[in-house]
């Protein structure tokens, strides 16, 4: 199984403009825990696009950090477009290489 170091930017708010809570966000985390085994979650970051329609949208998301398979990437992108209700989730990898060192098993 090869992981990678995906970032994912999650919204902070729904289509309808309702600002999303941190304990709807947790559900989204224990989410993503139950698939991967953890993330990273980042601070809020601004964000600006272009709508299809050339509108010019100012959006605060939260990036958040997983060590995961392409795989599970797309389940997790997948959810996270259901359960925040929104059109699209972007994604990509920042780390084709994922190294963990567990200091236990070097006694």
């Amino acid at each position: 199984m090869s992981m990678s170091i995906w970032e994912i930017l999650v919204p902070t708010v729904m289509p309808e403009g309702r600002p999303i809570r941190t304990r709807q966000h947790r559900v989204w985390d224990e989410k993503v825990r139950s698939i991967t085994g953890g993330l990273t979650i980042m601070p809020p970051v601004h964000g600006q696009w272009v709508s299809p329609d050339a509108e010019l949208i100012f959006e605060r998301m939260i990036p958040v950090r997983i060590a995961c398979t392409r795989e599970q990437i797309d389940e997790i992108a997948k959810m996270t477009s259901k359960f925040y209700k929104q059109r699209a989730i972007m994604f990509y990898c920042i780390s084709n290489e994922v190294y963990i060192l567990d200091y236990k098993n070097e006694c």
